[in-house]
């Protein structure tokens, strides 16, 4: 059993972590059940109730039988590297707020695995998979609403969490719109005519009153509308157009991405619209290689001419 302290401790974090860096809510379960089960692994290893005192004295030793017993749990390497990931991340809070040193846990190497390349459907692929939707529903409000939220997806290169989380003050969409990501990070999206489009066309159908401070995109029974209903109706699509299982409500954003990118967009720009930190984040998305980077590179760099 995770000792109160332990337990108090870990809870402190999570709070640091939702006020200062903003971390959504499926992230900061997920560090919750990682942490929670290193934490229960060590009072098993030790025999022992592991209050603050005994984590600071983790050794390089009891970190291996922790990934060596985490291993045995069939889990993959990528798995793995975000549970340390978590692990360690929570050892640097609780070493700066404790005053011990956190070498043990930090030194520790993930494991390597090999980085998956999203998949963006093809520009003609997008357009029949957004058409399709409109069958798919016997109630034309929710084909409607379907098709607006794939739309915004694949127009404004949003995340899904993004898109469902907009709210009815926000209709009528702009030319542009105020996005908060991850980390509470802001940027602005521009909307492309069809995108409002298809959510003006959702709105007018909708049986339910679009409250300011309510969702905009309704479930079936007039609550938020959630991720799994989108996933689903995208597997049925998908199936009957023959398309590949990873074309799902996610490769729309990389597909934004991508057919920008083709259409001679900057990279940096991209970066922008899709609300990455990192160019090199923005890169995966777009699968670019190192020919088109360089390319990229040589039309924008004032020293490459």
């Amino acid at each position: 059993m995770i000792s109160p302290a332990a337990s108090d401790a870990l809870r402190s974090w999570l709070d640091a972590e939702k006020a200062l860096k903003g971390a959504a809510h499926n992230t900061l379960e997920a560090y919750s059940r990682d942490v929670s089960g290193f934490l229960a692994f060590m009072t098993e290893h030790k025999a022992a109730s592991q209050g603050l005192a005994a984590l600071s004295r983790i050794s390089v030793s009891d970190m291996r039988s922790w990934l060596a017993f985490t291993r045995n749990g069939k889990i993959g390497s990528r798995s793995l590297a975000r549970k340390l990931s978590a692990v360690k991340s929570f050892y640097r809070w609780l070493s700066e707020r404790e005053g011990f040193e956190p070498t043990a846990v930090l030194s520790i190497r993930a494991p390597k695995f090999q980085q998956k390349l999203p998949r963006p459907v093809s520009p003609d692929a997008a357009e029949n998979l957004i058409e399709a939707l409109e069958i798919q529903s016997e109630k034309p409000w929710i084909a409607a609403r379907d098709q607006a939220v794939i739309t915004v997806l694949y127009g404004c290169g949003l995340r899904i969490s993004e898109a469902l989380g907009l709210r009815g003050q926000d209709f009528p969409l702009g030319e542009t719109i105020r996005i908060l990501g991850k980390g509470n990070k802001e940027r602005i999206v521009p909307v492309i005519t069809p995108a409002r489009d298809a959510v003006e066309r959702y709105v007018h159908l909708c049986p339910y009153q679009i409250e300011p401070d309510a969702a905009l995109f309704k479930g079936a029974r007039g609550g938020p509308l959630g991720p799994r209903p989108v996933q689903k109706v995208m597997s049925q699509v998908r199936m009957q157009l023959g398309l590949p299982a990873s074309v799902t409500p996610h490769s729309m954003r990389h597909s934004f991405a991508t057919h920008l990118l083709n259409a001679g967009g900057d990279l940096r720009a991209i970066q922008e619209l899709l609300g990455h930190a990192s160019l090199s984040t923005t890169q995966a998305y777009t699968a670019v290689d190192t020919a088109r980077l360089m390319e990229v590179y040589e039309r924008s760099h004032p020293r490459s001419k």
